[in-house]
């Protein structure tokens, strides 16, 4: 069972990835807690469901334009005092929210601005944290300190709604977001005892001043992308799974028209997917031993599509018949496709960041993880409308059983079209 559990020794590695790995669990909590409060207030405050989809729409573009140039930033300056700048930043906006909820001004726009300044930070943030950690932590460790940070982050995104929910209907919006303010310290002290993290050249040496900045360093990083097949399949795999294979948008259709019980159904369908994900994390031990890791992304892509046509396949049995109550052995069913979906994508996304880390040289990683930092936080949103416009088009259950083959069939695609990616070697990685 021991070797079966998630390998600790990147914790017991480096105190400052211990530091920096508790303070971002904690602040992931906090985010989650406040992302659930926010949507809440702005219903409260429009009475529209519309509203709070438009939250996901001010996030998104500065979570692409910053993503791109804050990863040009990580690579041109100290990566610690650009994940602490964006890490400050965001924690003065979680104050902002704070405040005006005890100020009771209930202005909805005052709220899309802090929530897209939030995003537009994290993105920043994100590609510097990530371009840190294969500073703290040797390659041979990496999948271990990336399926540690999965669990974290999954965690949060499976019990942080649940806390958030229940902390606005106890205590109310603003000291709900007290608790972000609070455990966000966290992050911000684990980066303050980070030590400096200067730019380095192609020998391991601080790299000059005198280097490509701007946008035409993000050019650079795309075009370093596109000549390295390893690192892009890495982002083309993923496309599969969450552009073609996202059925999240049709959960709400699908617990009204197919399976009964309305909002719980569709709570009990997202966190069937965290569940997975989450044990996959929490069971990560013998990933850490896995060589060939590129086939462990094409096999754990091709499961997780598998998984959501299984899911698609126990909807279309169920039929549309709009029922009085819950259609408990389809619910039961299609919670399992999905936790296994979610437990193969958490494979995925282990090795996935574990190959940009390793393959990427050190001067270009901030750019590159601020790409990656778009094609997680775009590709599921894309996914998610083309299988809304799937499910008008074919009804629910067949346009997510046709998603999860097509994802299936794309990656298939893929290794004919670069087969040395199941060959990549994490003991001699090849971009």
């Amino acid at each position: 069972m021991a070797r079966l559990l998630a390998d600790i020794t990147p914790l017991k590695y480096s105190a400052d990835y211990r530091r920096l790995w508790a303070g971002l669990g904690l602040a992931n909590m906090g985010t989650m807690v406040t992302a659930t409060a926010v949507g809440l207030e702005v219903y409260d405050l429009t009475q529209s469901s519309a509203s709070v989809g438009l939250l996901g729409a001010f996030s998104l573009v500065p979570v692409v334009a910053f993503g791109l140039y804050g990863g040009a930033w990580a690579d041109a300056h100290d990566r610690r005092r650009i994940s602490l700048i964006a890490s400050t930043i965001l924690w003065l906006t979680t104050i902002g929210i704070m405040l005006q909820a005890f100020a009771h001004l209930g202005n909805v726009w005052l709220l899309y601005a802090l929530v897209a300044i939030q995003g537009g930070a994290s993105s920043v943030n994100g590609a510097a944290r990530s371009a840190i950690i294969p500073r703290l932590i040797p390659p041979e460790l990496l999948p271990a300190a990336n399926a540690l940070g999965t669990m974290t982050w999954t965690l949060a995104s499976l019990c942080g709604p649940l806390i958030g929910a229940a902390l606005v209907a106890a205590i109310g919006y603003g000291p709900t977001y007290v608790v972000d303010v609070v455990t966000f310290t966290a992050a911000l002290y684990a980066l303050l005892r980070l030590p400096p993290m200067p730019p380095l050249d192609q020998e391991g040496d601080d790299a000059s001043q005198d280097e490509v900045k701007g946008w035409r360093s993000v050019i650079q990083g795309l075009k370093f992308l596109a000549t390295r097949r390893n690192v892009l399949m890495t982002f083309l795999t993923d496309f599969c799974a969450m552009i073609l294979a996202m059925p999240r948008s049709a959960f709400p259709a699908i617990a009204l028209i197919i399976l009964g019980g309305g909002d719980t159904t569709v709570g009990v369908l997202a966190a069937a997917i965290a569940v997975g994900t989450t044990g996959a994390s929490i069971l990560s031990g013998p990933l850490g031993r896995v060589r060939r890791q590129g086939r462990a992304v094409v096999v754990s892509v091709g499961l997780w599509g598998l998984g959501v046509a299984a899911f698609g396949l126990v909807l279309v049995i169920a039929g549309r018949t709009r029922p009085d109550g819950v259609v408990w052995w389809a619910l039961i069913l299609g919670g399992l496709a999905l936790a296994f979906a979610g437990a193969a994508d958490s494979v995925s996304a282990i090795f996935r960041g574990t190959i940009l880390q390793v393959a990427t040289p050190d001067e270009l990683r901030g750019r590159l993880q601020g790409v990656f930092i778009v094609v997680v936080t775009g590709g599921p949103r894309v996914g998610e409308f083309i299988t809304g416009v799937d499910a008008d088009w074919l009804g629910e259950g067949w346009a997510v059983l046709a998603g999860g083959l097509a994802c299936t069939v794309a990656v298939a695609a893929l290794c004919r079209w670069h087969p040395a990616f199941l060959k990549y070697d994490a003991q001699h990685p090849v971009p």
